[in-house]
């Protein structure tokens, strides 16, 4: 299956040289090395130095979008169902310095404050066989960034790349999906996405069905469309037979089960608030909802749980797939590195998805059997890590690599030293 994968974006390399440049770097991606950029992928494929690698995030010949879009194909192939889910949702890549493509102090979910970080807005899918990420876009800031011709020129940002926000980033990609044929009744966000109503506009305008997280002030009209009212006074005057127990899909430790009521609002019957309700806490979410037909309350609640699956994604990418552990600060090395690591994830949900059973296993079923969980995407790695073995090491391979990287740190503290000198004043 890993040859098959590679097979697929064969052709978007011309020249061999990069090519199994790519290949070492996915097996890179997909083995135990400890941080996975440049530097311990080239010594992981058993090369002298890091230029090979750097060549394939820098200067190669190769699309990246092309890769993406060969890994969209990839997971509708392997995941697609009729009840999958487009997700959108954003990450943070901390960052020192202010070189790389689109850092600011921004705030970033990832860290829970502001900090100096990149923002990816990415999109994934989900199904009942697993979900993965099928497409990114790196966010740049309005004026820090898009104003600033001199910035853009030194991170190789494409004179064509105007600034968008976060739900336009988000529509082109769910666009892009939907026009390639992905399999996606439903689109999910959270309230980053959910409050903005062109993004709705344009989902209903092509007729895909959305549950978008919304703040707790934001108004529906209730009657008919004749009353205005925030949504938290709306949860406030329902009375206790509005709400029905629910699960929003299975969690670590079992079905996540709420207290959900949902209303209609506006004045068409495909058009609804759903409130979501902590059976311990009494904590409130709230999602705006259309539907180009009519759907049970269930649909809406399944979709609604199925928002959580990109933070799955977000984490497996991340800890199994060094989705940021890159050290680049070009736009294309950016889109190059994010677009392989996405290719290793849907490689291993794929193989996920081979190994479950054909029918999804019911609750009760789980709480007695004593059968092994299915393969999961951090288990298949670590059984992949053990069959793709780097090359044998020998001492002195291993004592070029500590001295070129020696010597390449030695040359980084010489330039921030006589930056240093510089920079202060004489007296």
């Amino acid at each position: 299956m890993f040859d098959q994968a590679m097979a697929r974006i064969a052709g978007r390399f011309c020249r061999v040289e990069p090519r199994a440049s790519a290949r070492a770097y996915l097996l890179g991606l997909l083995s135990k090395a400890e941080r996975k950029n440049c530097w311990q992928l080239a010594e992981q494929a058993g090369l002298a130095r890091p230029g090979p690698m750097q060549r394939l995030l820098r200067y190669a010949r190769w699309d990246a979008d092309a890769v993406r879009d060969d890994i969209r194909a990839y997971a509708v192939e392997h995941l697609g169902t009729d009840g999958g889910v487009l997700i959108v949702d954003e990450t943070g890549f901390v960052k020192k310095g202010h070189a790389s493509a689109g850092v600011q102090r921004q705030y970033t979910g990832t860290a829970g404050r502001i900090e100096n970080s990149q923002v990816g807005v990415f999109l994934a899918y989900a199904t009942r066989w697993g979900r993965t990420l099928i497409d990114r876009r790196l966010y740049l800031p309005e004026h820090s960034w898009c104003a600033d011709p001199k910035r853009r020129h030194a991170a190789g940002i494409p004179d064509g790349v105007r600034f968008a926000t976060k739900p336009r980033l988000a529509w082109e990609m769910i666009a892009a999906a939907l026009d390639a044929g992905v399999k996606a009744r439903w689109v999910t966000g959270d309230e980053a996405y959910g409050q903005d109503p062109q993004l709705r506009a344009a989902l209903e305008a092509r007729g895909t069905g959305y549950v978008m997280a919304v703040a707790c002030s934001t108004r529906v009209r209730i009657n008919h469309g004749r009353t205005p009212v925030r949504a938290d006074t709306v949860a406030e005057r329902l009375p206790a037979t509005a709400w029905q127990r629910h699960s929003a899909g299975a969690g670590a430790k079992g079905p996540r089960y709420y207290d959900w009521a949902w209303i209609h609002i506006g004045t068409s019957e495909d058009r609804h608030l759903l409130v979501r309700r902590n059976r311990t806490t009494g904590e409130l979410a709230f999602y705006l909802c259309w539907s180009p037909a009519m759907v049970t309350l269930a649909e809406l609640v399944r979709v609604a749980g199925v928002r959580w699956s990109v933070e799955e994604c977000f984490q497996a990418a991340k800890s199994q797939v060094g989705l940021d552990h890159y050290q680049v600060r070009h736009w294309t090395s950016w889109h190059r590195h994010i677009t392989l690591a996405m290719l290793a994830l849907a490689f291993l949900t794929a193989l996920a998805a081979d190994a479950a059973p054909d029918r999804p296993v019911g609750t009760h079923h789980l709480a007695r059997s004593r059968d092994p969980i299915t393969l999961t995407v951090p288990e298949i790695r670590h059984l992949l890590a053990a069959v793709f073995n780097s090359p044998a090491v020998t001492a002195a391979r291993l004592l070029n690599w500590s001295n070129w990287r020696r010597r390449h740190q030695a040359t980084a503290r010489r330039s921030h030293y006589r930056r240093r000198t510089i920079d202060e004043p004489t007296g």
